[in-house]
């Protein structure tokens, strides 16, 4: 299956999750180009955009698993196929 392109976006809103997002981000860390953090603290919030370089399987897997956690919101928005990217 042909990999894709695509940016994870997380929203932490209770930071208890927070070691159970890194897990799953540390399981399929093989598959993550990058990640960045930011901590929003006037409003109580982390955002997480990782980007990753996966099968389309794989990329719904990780958000589906990230998407059943109490307290996050995700969004996966992914390079369009038939763009050509080198």
């Amino acid at each position: 299956m042909e990999n894709r392109i695509a940016v994870i976006s997380i929203i932490l809103m209770d930071s208890n999750s927070a070691s159970v997002v890194n897990s799953i981000l540390t399981e399929y860390g093989q598959y993550i180009i990058g990640r960045m953090g930011l901590p929003y603290k006037e409003k109580n919030v982390n955002i997480i955009c990782v980007v990753i370089d996966a099968s389309q399987n794989t990329i719904n897997t990780i958000s589906g698993k990230l998407g059943k956690i109490n307290g996050i919101s995700v969004k996966a928005n992914y390079v369009h196929k038939e763009k050509n990217v080198a």
